[in-house]
């Protein structure tokens, strides 16, 4: 059976006192599903360390991006093995900032899944679809193409020890949320798209959740948990969309 996974992507916010002060508020007694932190690069270090100091080994570290590169002269880049050597497990790779702010393409976004891959990190591969994709019925086939593009350039096993987070992106930090239905009628087509292992991977929900909705969200039966953005920021709230899982 899939456990929940709720992963926080803290995006370009916070700081050494917001992230002290929120694991001091930050309670998790009851949570039973797998829970991911996503800060900023330079905060890696420090969340690793109150995670340690409070004693929750269970909590796994994440980054919000990678390189595609292994190693050289790609000034402000950051590798998969740097991240490895930091204690970070899960990466977030292809949010759909990256792909509409920084021009992120679906074979870059391959290139990154691949590089952490093989380095031994777990990719949370984000997918979604625009409003205007959306409302022009091309929902289904511009994520199949997200998929397509990392199954093409990966290994047979591609999908194995991966993480796929669907993430409409009119709903991300919109206050919008897709229905239920509407999310689970995307999960079931994007387990259905990976085949065999579709069956074993955890594949999450991500578009404005919060602990008022993730209970909702939760009980749909291909919604294996939330990689949550905004609601992250708040310690109670977190705790509440984790006691959903």
């Amino acid at each position: 059976m899939r456990k929940t996974l709720v992963a926080a992507n803290w995006k370009m916010n916070g700081s050494r006192e917001f992230a002290g002060q929120f694991f001091r508020d930050l309670d998790l007694n009851g949570v039973d599903c797998d829970v991911a932190f996503c800060p900023p690069f330079p905060y890696l270090p420090i969340v690793a360390d109150l995670l340690q100091e409070a004693g929750r080994p269970s909590v796994s570290l994440g980054a919000q991006n990678v390189s595609e590169r292994e190693a050289g002269a790609f000034t402000g880049e950051v590798s998969a093995a740097m991240l490895k050597d930091f204690g970070v497990r899960y990466v977030i790779v292809g949010h759909s900032e990256r792909r509409s702010l920084f021009g992120e393409t679906s074979e870059l976004v391959a290139q990154k899944y691949v590089a952490a891959k093989e380095a031994g990190l777990v990719p949370i591969l984000c997918v979604g679809e625009t409003l205007e994709e959306r409302e022009a019925s091309r929902a289904l086939e511009v994520i199949g193409s997200q998929l397509d593009a990392v199954a093409e350039l990966a290994v047979d096993d591609c999908w194995k020890g991966a993480v796929v987070a669907y993430e409409p992106v009119w709903a991300i930090g919109t206050g919008k949320t897709a229905t239920p239905e509407q999310a689970q009628a995307v999960h079931e087509f994007i387990r259905g798209r990976l085949g065999a292992a579709g069956e074993e991977m955890q594949i999450v929900y991500g578009g404005s959740v919060k602990s008022a909705n993730a209970a909702s969200l939760f009980a749909q039966p291909d919604i294996d948990g939330a990689l949550v953005g905004g609601a992250s920021l708040d310690a109670a709230e977190f705790a509440g969309i984790c006691r959903a899982g």
